[in-house]
């Protein structure tokens, strides 16, 4: 092997790309181009004399050899990495920190951050962006997605904030309509405001593990969208409690479902970065931690 003590930028290039999965989330962290973490790279392959990438205009794939390689040389950057951890805190954060997140969560969470993180941080850029979409986090140049929901099956890492409660709502005029349901089969009869995703109702989802989809007129793709309905009369809503929890102080909505259990929605925040996260993100992910145990008691 030769000696790699020169070719530090390319080691440092080559763990971040493997861990971000690409090369313009990898210079997204490093603070970089996507064209310079890609040289770094090759120059470091024509140093150790081997392909550690299989490219494609679509996908960066390992070759056997490259996995080798990062398996002994990512545990030793880390541990340079996370040297300064006991001075690292009294650094400023500084750069962009780019976060997608619901706009049904956005009027919850917005305050607090700008109030909070941003506050405490003013060299950091923030770059928010709202869509009830799920984005292609490294593709979309995200550093961070928060999102409330089953995360299964993601090839990101996912880091479960807080188990949020649902509720099913309706509003006072429609429940002198409607009798309020004290069992899962009268709830299944009663009408909703159903929630669309992709054109498909999503169903309902009860405690024991049993689910319906809705009936009703009215189908929305947000939040936003079905807590106006519901407030209008047009039928009952399946939605998190924190988004309704102003509305049930006010009598504007009822919990029409307070004898039947109902499973709780995990918040997530979700990221590309492996194990090695920035300290921009980890911070904001250790801040939104602290408030979503204040939204899940609303």
């Amino acid at each position: 092997m030769p000696n790699l003590l020169s070719e530090t930028p390319g080691l440092i290039a080559f763990v971040r790309t493997v861990e971000a999965g690409s090369f313009s989330a990898a210079a997204r962290d490093l603070g970089t181009t996507p064209s310079a973490v890609s040289k770094s790279v090759a120059r470091l392959e024509k140093k150790v004399g081997t392909r550690l990438f299989l490219r494609s205009t679509r996908a960066l794939t390992l070759t056997q050899e490259g996995q080798i390689f990062f398996d002994r040389i990512a545990p030793l950057l880390r541990d340079l990495d996370s040297s300064d951890d006991a001075i690292g805190s009294q650094r400023m954060l500084s750069g962009r920190l780019r976060i997608s997140m619901s706009g049904e969560l956005a009027p919850l969470l917005l305050p607090r951050l700008f109030a909070g993180f941003a506050s405490d941080h003013p060299h950091l850029i923030l770059d928010i962006g709202l869509t009830d979409r799920f984005v292609d986090l490294v593709r979309e140049d995200y550093d961070v997605v928060l999102r409330a929901g089953d995360s299964a099956g993601s090839d990101l890492i996912v880091r479960t904030l807080a188990d949020l409660p649902m509720v099913i709502v309706a509003s006072p005029s429609f429940l002198q309509i409607y009798d309020l349901p004290t069992s899962a089969e009268e709830l299944a009869n009663t009408p909703f405001a159903r929630f669309k995703m992709n054109g498909i109702p999503m169903p309902v989802r009860l405690g024991n593990g049993t689910a319906f989809v809705p009936s009703g007129r009215v189908d929305c793709d947000s939040g936003a969208a079905l807590i106006e309905a519901a407030r209008s009369g047009l039928g009952a809503a399946y939605l998190l409690r924190c988004l309704v929890a102003n509305d049930l102080k006010a009598g504007t909505l009822v919990d029409v479902s307070p004898g039947i259990t109902l499973p709780k929605l995990p918040f997530n925040v979700l990221h590309a970065f492996g194990r090695t996260v920035p300290m921009r993100v980890r911070f904001f992910c250790d801040f939104i931690a602290d408030e979503a145990k204040i939204i899940g008691a609303m």
